[in-house]
């Protein structure tokens, strides 16, 4: 196993703190570690309103609790990094979080992935890609019109937001470091709307952002953008599990996520009245407009299974960019 304590380091310093998240889940007391625990943890990082995250992943929590016979705590964790070395502790059994922090915690702690989120009905709809977009009428059309331009990435650490195209300049034979201008907005919605305001000549964010999130909130229009990259896609947001837990356990968990998804989750009593939605037209007429429960941070239909070779991807990107997020430093 290769330790990446400087890459952890370098993603909790590029993360940014929530004010509104939980405790640290460094609290479970000492005599419930082990194959059998008292009770598990499951962690997630906020990227917006830690609340309404918390309460997304209710009904997933409920269903397992079900399959597995356990009490589970959720707590909202202010980074990944933080999320990656309770893991390496055994101190969070059950995490969600992005394909590129499962990458860093895979070489860290003993986990492994069981589920991914499945946006539809759709096997593998939880993949997104990475758009290179720009403004109408800037001349930028390829990813060759970059050089000496002003980008505007997400964060070092973000594969929609960064690596996914760091890695197709270099194929493309440029230098994302001294080929091009890069500008870190910090988040996906400040890089499109930088690159709006003229901030940048172009920004590169993940693919929902463009097509379906910031025109939900108004943000942009229609004409607002145009595409000129779109990446290979990424695997969707897994779902990790501690390898210490005993394997009834784990299959516990997986049989929760097979069994259940946000519309079966109301028949089964996971959400109440008030806290469900409509099942979205995009889910297929067979559910759309049934009574549906926040099925975790995504919004998803369901989760689906999932292995380690899923993430084979964001292996390859790091073994193309050689980023220094990426990198084993000792």
């Amino acid at each position: 196993m290769r330790t990446r304590l400087k890459t952890l380091g370098l993603l909790a310093a590029a993360a940014i703190a929530l004010t509104a998240c939980g405790e640290s889940p460094n609290a479970r007391p000492a005599d419930t570690t082990g194959d059998a625990p008292a009770e598990l943890v499951f962690a997630v990082v906020p990227t917006d309103n830690s609340e309404e995250l918390l309460a997304s992943f209710e009904p997933v929590v409920a269903a397992i609790e079900e399959e597995t016979g356990l009490p589970v705590e959720i707590q909202a964790v202010s980074n990944n990094a933080g999320v990656i070395e309770a893991q390496v502790s055994e101190r969070v059994d059950i995490a969600v979080y992005g394909a590129f922090s499962y990458y860093l915690a895979s070489d860290v702690a003993e986990v492994e992935p069981v589920a991914k989120d499945q946006l539809s009905p759709e096997p593998g709809s939880g993949s997104v890609s990475s758009l290179g977009v720009t403004a109408p009428d800037s001349g930028i059309s390829t990813l060759e019109d970059l050089r000496g331009k002003d980008v505007c990435f997400t964060d070092p650490a973000s594969t929609t937001g960064y690596l996914a195209a760091a890695a197709a300049l270099m194929e493309a034979d440029i230098n994302p470091e001294e080929d091009l201008n890069p500008v870190f907005a910090g988040s996906h919605d400040v890089a499109v709307t930088q690159m709006i305001a003229g901030d940048c000549d172009a920004a590169f964010v993940a693919e929902t952002f463009v097509t379906e999130l910031l025109p939900a909130r108004g943000i942009i229009e229609d004409g607002d953008t145009e595409t000129f990259f779109t990446s290979d896609p990424i695997p969707g947001t897994p779902m990790v599990v501690g390898s210490w837990l005993s394997q009834d356990i784990k299959d516990g968990v997986v049989r929760a996520m097979e069994k259940y998804d946000a519309v079966s989750a109301v028949e089964a009593g996971f959400c109440e009245e008030d806290a469900q939605r409509e099942a979205p037209a995009p889910w297929g007429e067979d559910v759309a407009g049934s009574p549906a429960c926040e099925w975790g941070g995504t919004g998803a239909f369901a989760f689906e299974p999932a292995t380690d070779a899923d993430y084979d991807p964001i292996r390859e990107i790091c073994e193309t960019t050689q980023a220094e997020v990426c990198r084993d430093d000792t």
